[in-house]
């Protein structure tokens, strides 16, 4: 680590610490050639795969634009913003440890409607309906029947 004062490149760490987050370690150096002090913070720098849409263009990911498609879904619908912050965690976690560099936006939208699914049903369709580009009700049908192949694979009561 450069010294900020004099531009050496030969410190010492002094003091060792995790911050109160957890989320960085705090060092205290010193200057070998001029004695100042200083101090450093080390981070995980993690980041998001681009993004590549189907005509081929590449966008940097956007949490405001996945957290407005499934506003968007969920428009009117019953579901708690809390669930919509733990979906939306879910999907960018499921984006950091694929470690890929970029990601096709179908990737993505399959993601959404796989939350979207656990979370409302109608929402689902919604967001199938615009993603999807259905022509015609048989492919609303047919979402529809997506929806309900587990629950008709549970055992009937009797």
């Amino acid at each position: 680590m450069k010294c900020p004062f004099c531009n050496n490149v030969d410190t010492q760490v002094i003091d060792s610490r995790v911050s109160e987050e957890g989320d960085a370690i705090r060092r205290r150096r010193r200057c070998t050639a001029c004695d100042r002090r200083f101090t450093t913070y080390e981070r995980a720098e993690l980041s998001m795969p681009a993004v590549v849409k189907r005509n081929g263009t590449r966008a940097e990911f956007d949490e405001a634009k996945l957290r407005g498609s499934l506003n968007l879904a969920l428009r009117k619908r019953p579901v708690g913003t809390e669930h919509v912050d733990a979906a939306v965690a879910r999907i960018e976690e499921k984006l950091l440890i694929s470690g890929l560099r970029e990601v096709p936006s179908g990737y993505l939208g399959e993601l959404v409607m796989g939350e979207l699914r656990k979370l409302d049903q109608v929402a689902y369709v919604r967001f199938a309906s615009v993603y999807k580009s259905f022509e015609d009700i048989g492919e609303f049908v047919k979402a529809i029947d997506e929806i309900n192949v587990p629950a008709a694979s549970k055992p009937k009561r009797g």
